[in-house]
């Protein structure tokens, strides 16, 4: 690091405690939220302290943004993580960030105990390539560095198929939410995601609610598991699918027709893999311009109805998650209590995941801030103020 980043990061964190001085830090209390409508190796020697550490892996398509990426990083920086691998935000093999071996690396490394274990794996982005990594990843022996160091591993879109081959292979749980080249990057983070991400991952009895309306009256345990159906339903018949009898299915996309949507969600049934959840919950399907010519009134609710009546299993809708700016934090491969609620939606609690501490982060930092700490962070971190910082064009599948 030259003198000039020195002084920047130190600037930095000076504007940071300025920043969050008389706030409250957000994680403590149980937080709800309320929405509208192979053996493991030997671990090398850790810090005396890792809870700040965070390690960036770039499973999929490249940051075209250098400058949102340190973006990204600095605020990252300013709430307390030591960010390391930060090469993975400019590396670029064709579509990808990286080429295969570079991008395995990412998580290779942990896996066998070739860099400390991270308190968090934090994605750069989406896009495509994840699967193209799979085979070249020990998920054993990264679950088990996960579950030794309790590191939380975050991301979604195309992601999703390393939180699938962690939760096969490594029995290990990860988080759906926001990555560092898609939220923390923006220009204007988005408060709602912000706030559930600072809420829920320090909170190790998270609850979310879904005020839509239902038409069921459900209870239901066990592991909520899934993500992007356009990845789970291209690892059907892997060794990379986790096999959940009596799971909570989660599921999301985007940019897809309703008879693209029902043809994955059909793979899924035939299968086998919906009859065996007790329950399927829908994120947001954020759907594309194109519509099928042959019958438009085919929408995602008639898919919906077919799913429910040919699954026999309770379909959900509502789940604040998706391709959207506003996004909550949540665990995968955790256990959730699903139940109904008077008002006619739905409540899922969440237990047994890893937390971050925050007595040794300051996670307040990453809200918006008042205007002029606002304007002197973004002038230091370089804000790029053309950049287009709509999450509805980023991650597409």
């Amino acid at each position: 690091m030259d003198a000039q980043q020195q002084s920047r990061r130190g600037f930095l964190r000076a504007s940071a405690a300025f920043a969050g001085a008389g706030l409250l830090q957000a994680c403590g209390n149980t937080q709800k939220q309320t929405v509208p409508t192979t053996s493991s190796p030997k671990a090398p020697v850790q810090s005396k302290n890792n809870l700040n550490t965070m390690r960036i892996f770039a499973c999929s398509g490249f940051g075209e943004s250098s400058s949102r990426s340190e973006l990204a990083t600095q605020r990252l920086a300013v709430a307390g993580f030591a960010v390391s691998n930060q090469q993975a935000c400019v590396r670029r093999y064709q579509r990808f960030a990286g080429s295969d071996a570079e991008r395995a690396a990412d998580l290779q490394d942990v896996a066998a105990g070739r860099v400390p274990v991270p308190k968090v794996l934090m994605g750069l982005r989406g896009g495509y390539g994840a699967m193209r990594i799979l085979p070249l990843v020990n998920w054993s022996a990264l679950g088990a560095q996960m579950r030794e160091q309790g590191t939380l591993l975050f991301g979604y879109s195309d992601v999703t198929a390393v939180q699938l081959a962690l939760l096969a292979q490594g029995q290990m749980c990860s988080f759906a939410g926001p990555m560092l080249y898609s939220e923390f990057g923006k220009p204007q983070m988005s408060e709602f995601t912000t706030r559930s991400f600072i809420d829920n991952s320090c909170n190790p009895a998270m609850v979310v609610r879904v005020a839509a309306m239902q038409n069921y009256q459900i209870r239901a345990e066990g592991v909520l598991w899934g993500g992007n159906l356009s990845v789970l339903s291209a690892l059907v018949g892997s060794p990379y699918m986790p096999q959940v009898n009596g799971g909570i299915l989660f599921i999301e996309d985007v940019g897809e027709q309703p008879y693209r949507i029902e043809r994955m969600l059909q793979t899924l049934y035939l299968s086998g893999i919906l009859a065996r959840q007790q329950a399927i919950v829908l994120g947001n399907f954020r759907m594309g311009s194109i519509r099928d010519v042959y019958d438009s009134s085919y929408t995602f609710n008639s898919v919906v109805q077919t799913m429910a009546r040919l699954t026999k299993v309770p379909v959900l809708t509502g789940f604040p998650f998706g391709h959207v700016a506003d996004k909550v934090t949540f665990p995968l491969g955790a256990r959730a209590s699903l139940h109904s609620t008077s008002d006619g939606g739905y409540q899922i609690d969440f237990s047994g995941y890893p937390v971050l501490n925050a007595s040794a982060l300051a996670l307040n930092t990453l809200l918006p801030q008042p205007p002029a700490v606002e304007g002197l962070l973004n002038g230091v971190m370089g804000a790029p103020a053309s950049e287009n910082s709509s999450s509805e064009t980023e991650d597409v599948m």
